[in-house]
């Protein structure tokens, strides 16, 4: 079947059998290698991409479910001023992120980019439970996201 959508900016079309995961043809077809092959069950974040403005799961999508899709991958993210501020406020908090799970924990904080500028840390906490990694404490994501809101409150984005 062939599945249009736009990925990282570009519309692209790729022949692929419909029920194969996002994941799957991101890294076998585009080799785009920043959104991992981890649980494959939604649960530990290494997958996350954003679709049509939604961070979700990529190995819980199947390419059917893509079509028409806009799908940006950590690779598109991370040439947008919210990938630097996201990453600037995690080092400024002594983030330090082991790179498997480095995808999910970025665009977990995009969300609250999208949602409301200021976070209590039980929703941030909540909003991690979804990324299971244990490369970095999570006091040290909480205040990395509080600091990544305020810069983005300073650029006016």
């Amino acid at each position: 079947m062939t599945i249009p959508f736009i990925l990282n900016g570009e519309d692209v079309l790729i022949q692929t059998d419909p029920g194969e995961r996002l994941v799957t043809v991101l890294r076998n077809d585009f080799h785009l290698l920043g959104t991992k092959e981890g649980c494959m069950t939604g649960r530990c974040g290494s997958c996350a991409v954003i679709c049509n403005g939604k961070v979700v799961p990529s190995c819980m999508l199947a390419m059917f479910q893509v079509s028409g899709s806009e799908i940006i991958t950590i690779e598109g993210f991370s040439q947008t001023t919210e990938y630097k501020l996201i990453t600037q406020g995690f080092e400024e908090a002594g983030v330090q992120m082991c790179g498997y799970c480095n995808t999910g924990k970025i665009l977990t904080a995009y969300t609250f980019f999208e949602k409301k500028a200021q976070p209590d840390d039980t929703e941030i906490i909540k909003a991690y439970s979804g990324t299971m990694c244990r490369c970095t404490n999570i006091s040290d994501i909480v205040r990395g996201v509080k600091n990544a809101l305020k810069l983005k409150a300073g650029k006016n984005i």
